[in-house]
């Protein structure tokens, strides 16, 4: 695993250019098979980090940041009704120092994989006890490690996104929202602090 590197110096060297929202201090909790963060930032999918700051403590969300480049991604490449990494390459995965609710599933402290089942109207997130892997196949195997599952609606945005992206909105110390935004899509996922009221 890649030694800690503070975010100025990975951008500096122009190795994690991020956008607003995404941070790459936290990169190094990132698990990246068989690739360093410099490489991962550079795939065609680079990878993208999300500080979740709640209370004294952060969590951190990392996943693979695909473009559609013309094509159809969401209900095309990735079509309705089967299971989706929400991302590209490793599984989408956070990192919680603190006991937490996603979406409704409680977890204890620990690393979970999120993906989703999207329709048109909705998407079935599940939250995967299996962090450390690559994103596909979701099959029986990963499956089996399936903690819980909630849905959560589609709202249509007026600007195409053309790059998937995630990001955090706080609402309040120990609450908030994963927003994500893609194609003309953004779905998002509360996460609350265990003990906080929604």
């Amino acid at each position: 695993m890649l030694k800690s590197r503070s975010f100025g110096s990975l951008l500096a060297v122009g190795l994690l250019a991020l956008p607003a929202g995404l941070h790459a201090q936290n990169a190094d909790a990132c698990f990246l098979r068989g690739a360093t963060v410099e490489q991962a930032a550079e795939r065609p999918s680079p990878l993208g980090v999300v500080a979740i700051p709640m209370g004294d403590a952060e969590a951190t969300l990392c996943y693979g940041r695909p473009s559609a480049k013309g094509r159809e991604m969401v209900g095309g490449l990735d079509p309705f009704g089967n299971p989706w990494r929400l991302g590209a390459n490793e599984a989408t995965a956070i990192h919680l120092p603190f006991a937490a609710t996603i979406g409704g599933v409680a977890v204890e402290p620990g690393s979970y994989s999120i993906y989703t089942i999207p329709s048109e109207n909705e998407w079935e997130f599940v939250v995967n006890g299996s962090a450390e892997r690559w994103g596909v196949p979701i099959n029986e195997g990963v499956r089996a490690e399936d903690i819980g599952s909630f849905t959560r609606s589609v709202a249509a945005l007026d600007e195409f996104v053309e790059t998937f992206t995630i990001s955090w909105e706080a609402h309040g110390e120990g609450m908030g929202h994963l927003v994500m935004d893609f194609e003309n899509r953004r779905v998002e996922v509360p996460i609350h602090m265990a003990g906080m009221n929604h």
